[in-house]
Order: C-alpha cells, then sequence, then structure tokens
C-alpha cells in the first residue's frame, strides 16, 4: 500500500466485534475525522460503552494496548476518544479521535473555546481544564450542544 495507510476496512464504523477485524490501532481518515480501532473493557464500575460518549485509555499502558473504557475511575486521565457504537466488554469497535464531534452527553463544565480534559469529569464526558497538568484533549466548539473538537491522542 502506498503510504502505508490501510484502505479498504471490513467494518463500518458504527459496527463491533467480538474478534479484532481490523487491527488494533488502525487508523480510518473519512473527510475530516480521524478513527481509531480498539478494544473496550468496562471497568470495574461496568460502565457500559455508549456512542457519543468519551472513552479513557484503561489503565497504565493502555495507549500502547488499544484498550479503553468510559470507567474513569479505571483510566489514567488520558482521553482515547469518542465511541461510535455501543461497544460490548471485551469487544472491538472505533472510536473518533480527531475532527468535529458532538457528544450524546453534556460536558461537565465549559464554555465555547475551553480547552477539555478527562480530569475532574464523570464516566463518559469531559471538563474544562484547569491545570497545566491535566491532559487537553478536545476543545468545545458549543458548549451547550456538546459539540467538541477531538484532539485525542494516537
Amino acid at each position: 500500500m502506498a503510504g502505508g495507510q490501510k484502505k479498504v476496512f471490513i467494518t463500518r464504523l458504527t459496527d463491533t466485534s467480538t474478534s479484532d477485524l481490523e487491527g488494533v490501532g488502525t487508523l480510518r481518515w473519512e473527510g475530516n475525522k480521524c478513527y481509531k480501532w480498539v478494544q473496550y473493557n468496562a471497568g470495574v464500575g461496568n460502565v457500559a460503552a455508549v456512542a457519543g460518549r468519551v472513552a479513557y485509555y484503561y489503565q497504565a499502558a493502555g495507549m500502547a494496548a488499544g484498550v479503553v473504557t468510559s470507567d474513569l475511575s479505571d483510566s489514567v486521565n488520558i482521553g482515547a476518544g469518542v465511541l461510535q457504537a455501543a461497544i460490548a466488554n471485551g469487544s472491538y469497535g472505533w472510536i473518533q479521535i480527531k475532527g468535529p464531534a458532538t457528544l450524546t452527553i453534556a460536558l461537565t463544565a465549559g464554555a465555547d473555546g475551553n480547552a477539555l480534559t478527562p480530569v475532574g469529569a464523570t464516566d463518559g464526558t469531559l471538563d474544562v481544564s484547569a491545570l497545566v497538568t491535566d491532559h487537553i484533549c478536545a476543545y468545545a466548539d458549543d458548549a451547550s450542544a456538546s459539540m467538541i473538537v477531538c484532539d485525542f491522542p494516537f
């Protein structure tokens, strides 16, 4: 493949699978949005994956392993992306990591233009960054409508 990027995908962005069909960590660009194929872990709190909510990297080395959770207490406060489907515990699916997105849950707080972080948020959402040590993973585009600009690490 020219450029080393995968061009053909087995799954749609809203598909999930009990098997790693795309290869954990695979990136997918569609227009001005980028997506990443990950495995979901519901965490100790058994927090279900909900489309349109934020996932975080699961525990230490979660980013390297491509494992995410919406259970903030089991994360390392590093945002992973916006879930594109309800992924069952231990299964695989897509998260959006770059570009504009609308969450299906309100931001914990914030105004348009604010830098957003998992620190201080509740499960599945983001909060306004208050400290220079916070991991910033998105920006509020229209905070009252839960519209963000994703800038999650990959």
